[in-house]
Protein backbone atom coordinates (compact mmCIF):
# COMPACT_ATOMS: atom_id res chain seq x y z
CA UNK A 1 0.00 0.00 0.00
CA UNK A 2 1.72 3.17 -1.36
CA UNK A 3 1.76 6.27 1.17
CA UNK A 4 1.18 9.96 -0.23
CA UNK A 5 4.53 11.87 0.36
CA UNK A 6 4.41 15.21 2.39
CA UNK A 7 6.26 18.08 -0.31
CA UNK A 8 9.80 19.49 1.04
CA UNK A 9 9.40 22.42 2.94
CA UNK A 10 10.64 24.32 -0.16
CA UNK A 11 7.98 23.15 -2.26
CA UNK A 12 5.84 23.61 0.59
CA UNK A 13 7.08 27.27 0.65
CA UNK A 14 5.94 27.35 -2.86
CA UNK A 15 2.84 26.06 -2.62
CA UNK A 16 1.98 28.47 0.34
CA UNK A 17 3.73 31.65 -1.35
CA UNK A 18 1.58 31.04 -4.78
CA UNK A 19 -1.38 30.74 -2.60
CA UNK A 20 -0.97 34.33 -0.97
CA UNK A 21 -2.82 35.34 -4.35
CA UNK A 22 -4.13 32.24 -5.98
CA UNK A 23 -5.34 33.41 -9.28
CA UNK A 24 -2.20 36.07 -9.95
CA UNK A 25 -0.05 34.87 -12.08
CA UNK A 26 3.40 35.18 -10.84
CA UNK A 27 7.25 34.97 -12.35
CA UNK A 28 9.58 32.43 -11.11
CA UNK A 29 12.20 35.75 -11.08
CA UNK A 30 9.59 37.19 -8.42
CA UNK A 31 9.27 33.81 -6.50
CA UNK A 32 12.97 33.86 -5.89
CA UNK A 33 13.28 37.00 -4.81
CA UNK A 34 10.44 36.38 -2.23
CA UNK A 35 11.41 32.63 -0.73
CA UNK A 36 15.45 33.70 -0.95
CA UNK A 37 15.50 30.34 -3.27
CA UNK A 38 18.01 29.72 -5.95
CA UNK A 39 16.69 29.78 -9.36
CA UNK A 40 18.13 26.25 -9.35
CA UNK A 41 15.88 24.98 -6.27
CA UNK A 42 12.79 27.05 -7.40
CA UNK A 43 12.22 26.03 -11.28
CA UNK A 44 12.25 22.12 -10.89
CA UNK A 45 9.83 22.13 -7.42
CA UNK A 46 7.72 24.43 -10.34
CA UNK A 47 7.87 21.90 -13.14
CA UNK A 48 7.40 19.00 -10.79
CA UNK A 49 4.15 21.13 -9.70
CA UNK A 50 3.18 21.28 -12.93
CA UNK A 51 3.58 18.09 -13.93
CA UNK A 52 1.35 17.15 -11.01
CA UNK A 53 -0.96 19.34 -12.39
CA UNK A 54 -1.00 21.54 -9.15
CA UNK A 55 0.30 24.51 -11.07
CA UNK A 56 -0.35 26.64 -14.48
CA UNK A 57 2.00 27.89 -16.49
CA UNK A 58 1.75 30.23 -19.43
CA UNK A 59 4.12 32.22 -21.36
CA UNK A 60 3.83 36.06 -20.19
CA UNK A 61 3.72 37.57 -24.11
CA UNK A 62 3.11 41.29 -22.84
CA UNK A 63 6.56 41.73 -22.56
CA UNK A 64 8.18 45.23 -23.37
CA UNK A 65 10.28 45.59 -26.58
CA UNK A 66 14.09 43.18 -26.69
CA UNK A 67 12.20 41.40 -23.67
CA UNK A 68 11.78 37.63 -24.71
CA UNK A 69 8.49 36.27 -23.63
CA UNK A 70 8.65 34.96 -19.75
CA UNK A 71 6.79 31.90 -17.88
CA UNK A 72 4.29 32.52 -15.56
CA UNK A 73 2.66 30.52 -12.91
CA UNK A 74 -0.54 30.11 -10.71
CA UNK A 75 -2.17 27.73 -8.64
CA UNK A 76 -4.95 24.85 -10.24
CA UNK A 77 -8.06 24.37 -8.08
CA UNK A 78 -5.73 21.22 -7.05
CA UNK A 79 -3.05 23.15 -6.19
CA UNK A 80 -4.96 25.68 -4.15
CA UNK A 81 -6.46 22.34 -1.85
CA UNK A 82 -3.39 20.95 -1.56
CA UNK A 83 -2.18 24.59 -0.61
CA UNK A 84 -4.96 24.35 2.04
CA UNK A 85 -4.10 21.48 3.37
CA UNK A 86 -0.66 22.13 3.59
CA UNK A 87 -1.90 25.66 5.90
CA UNK A 88 -3.85 23.67 8.26
CA UNK A 89 -0.46 21.36 8.67
CA UNK A 90 1.67 23.83 9.35
CA UNK A 91 -0.96 25.59 12.26
CA UNK A 92 -1.52 22.40 14.25
CA UNK A 93 1.78 21.53 14.09
CA UNK A 94 3.09 25.23 15.43
CA UNK A 95 4.76 25.18 19.06
CA UNK A 96 2.57 27.26 21.77
CA UNK A 97 5.06 30.56 22.52
CA UNK A 98 5.41 30.97 26.04
CA UNK A 99 3.96 34.13 26.06
CA UNK A 100 0.13 32.66 25.05
CA UNK A 101 1.37 30.25 27.67
CA UNK A 102 1.80 32.95 30.65
CA UNK A 103 -1.05 35.03 29.53
CA UNK A 104 -3.38 32.31 30.13
CA UNK A 105 -4.35 31.05 26.39
CA UNK A 106 -6.17 28.28 26.67
CA UNK A 107 -6.54 27.27 22.66
CA UNK A 108 -10.07 28.47 22.58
Amino acid sequence: MGRTRRPSAQTTAVVLALAEEPTAWRYGYELCRQLGLKPGSLYPILVRLADRGLLETEWDTDVPAGRPPRHIYRLTGSGRALATELAAAAISTMPLRRADLESGWQGA
